[in-house]
């Protein structure tokens, strides 16, 4: 029986090893209960359930109906092996797959992070937020909302112990709110009726777009839909922050103004191929499944079901639902009539928390992959950009662009929100390709991407290269 694996010690952080460097060789450390790995999908899905399931998911229903929902259920299923195939790397080795995808060439790591930062740039999320908290509110300036907010989660990012705790338990809490909510509504609002129309519905609408939704409405709805982008790859970081397979072996980056200790993405593991190794693997591998299908497949299934059929029951056939946040509010209103004006106050409540926790979860998103690019790629040799300095820095150049976007007066949240997702599921494309090649190439062939996996790894480029061509098709007929 191999020996316990001896941990690096998290007092300060390692120089990152040059791309080119093998891995070094430790023992895959022993699988905790599976009750303890709860958190990564938790994370993932507390920062994706947002815009989608809130906004872009429910306006596709109370304009087209229940009809779209399979294709839902597609993206989720999609998602879901893609992002199993992001900690599946990282498992393995301990490093995030953009770092593995950097030592192939650095142009790999600059594209996703210029593309990471393009995406969430746009402060889509938090305006939506402050637009949803001003009709609880009666009122108020959404710019200048918006901007303390954002001012507010950089604050909050900065002043944190440990960044990911933070994130893991706004998001656990986002995710109880939500959950509690569509209790709710699932008993005392959706009819028998909406609730056999999305089965029917859902079955023969397969393979069908109903009139009336565009193309770019597909593309920024299938972004949308439970994380998408850049927001998947970091799924690898928030793993190895949890000690996931060979992340118990990373050294740790130190918060320049707290002192404590979080994991640093530069160095890269492997562990030997022998039983013993191999059997704490399986164990490791069927646990990551079972965490994240149950956390984020799940809470995401249904929380795009009942928000979806929520606008079904409230919004379908309404003449007066714009392309706008402004429809929650005529749902808000609905369910204040229907039900009592406490589910109206919890609905404006639960839609503004979801929608400002996602927005401080995507401010952590482009840190975290910037950050690790930056160092281990051009600062490695700096004693003063330590990777908690570069987290820092990116977070508040995220805060500063954004209010200065808002402050020029790009305000809309659809818009944002559109530019926002429709990116996302091009870079999604893109980095779905590179999976392919990092987990057949640059893993042991006991661990790496084989079988039905790597076909629905195929189907997925497929399925976002045929959504993207479709939109680029249809914005060039309408505009040339």
């Amino acid at each position: 029986m191999s020996s316990a694996p001896s941990t690096p010690s998290p007092s300060a952080e390692r120089p990152a090893h040059p791309a080119d460097a093998p891995p070094d060789l430790l023992d895959l450390p022993d699988p905790p209960p599976l009750r303890t790995m709860v958190g990564p999908g938790v994370v993932a899905v507390g920062i994706g359930m947002a815009a989608g399931e809130i906004i872009l998911w429910p306006y596709l229903t109370s304009i087209g109906g229940l009809g779209l929902l399979w294709l839902a259920v597609v993206t989720l299923v999609i998602q879901t092996v893609i992002n199993l195939e992001i900690e599946r790397y990282t498992l393995a080795t301990g490093q995030t797959v953009v770092a593995g995808f950097s030592r192939w060439s650095k142009a790999w790591g600059i594209l996703i992070c210029l593309a990471g930062a393009f995406q969430y740039v746009w402060p889509g999320w938090a305006t939506s937020g402050s637009t949803v908290l001003t009709y609880l509110t009666g009122g108020g300036d959404v710019t200048w909302i918006t901007v303390g907010s954002l001012v507010g989660f950089g604050v909050v990012l900065t002043v944190s112990p440990v960044v990911y705790r933070t994130i893991e338990k706004v998001e656990v809490v986002k995710v109880g709110l939500t959950l509690f909510f569509l209790a709710v509504i699932a008993v005392a609002v959706i009819g028998w009726h909406t609730w056999s129309t999305a089965g029917e519905q859902t079955v023969t609408g397969a393979g069908r777009i109903p009139d009336r939704i565009t193309f770019t409405m597909i593309l920024s709805a299938i972004g949308a839909a439970g994380a998408g982008g850049v927001h998947n790859l970091v799924l690898s970081n928030w793993i190895r922050d949890k000690g996931y397979g060979m992340g118990a072996h990373v050294p740790k980056l130190v918060s320049p103004i707290t002192g404590q200790s979080e994991a640093s993405g530069a160095d890269r593991y492997a562990f030997p191929q022998d039983e013993a190794n191999l059997a704490r693997w399986r164990v490791w591998w069927r646990r990551a499944n079972t965490e994240h299908i149950v956390s984020f497949f799940v809470v995401c299934l249904v929380t795009i079901g009942l928000m979806s059929m929520l606008a079904y029951e409230t919004l379908f056939g309404r003449d007066d639902v714009e392309n706008s946040p402004t429809f929650l509010r005529i749902q808000g209103d609905l369910l204040g009539q229907q039900v009592g004006d406490w589910l109206k106050i919890v609905f404006f409540a639960v839609a503004t928390v979801s929608l400002w926790a996602a927005s401080i979860g995507l401010l952590d998103v482009i840190g975290r992959v910037v950050s690790d690019f930056a160092r281990r790629n051009y600062l490695r040799e700096s004693a003063f950009w330590t990777e908690g300095r570069l987290y820092f820095a990116v977070v508040w150049a995220e805060v500063g662009i954004g209010s200065a976007i808002l402050l020029s007066g790009v305000n809309q949240p659809i818009v944002l929100l559109t530019i926002s997702t429709c990116t996302a599921s091009v870079v999604t494309l893109v980095y779905s390709v590179l999976l392919i090649r990092l987990n057949r190439r640059d893993l042991p062939a006991a661990v790496r991407l084989r079988g039905s996996r790597l076909g629905m790894m195929l189907l997925a480029i497929g399925f976002y290269g045929f959504f993207a061509l479709a939109m680029l098709k249809s914005q060039i007929e309408a505009n040339f």
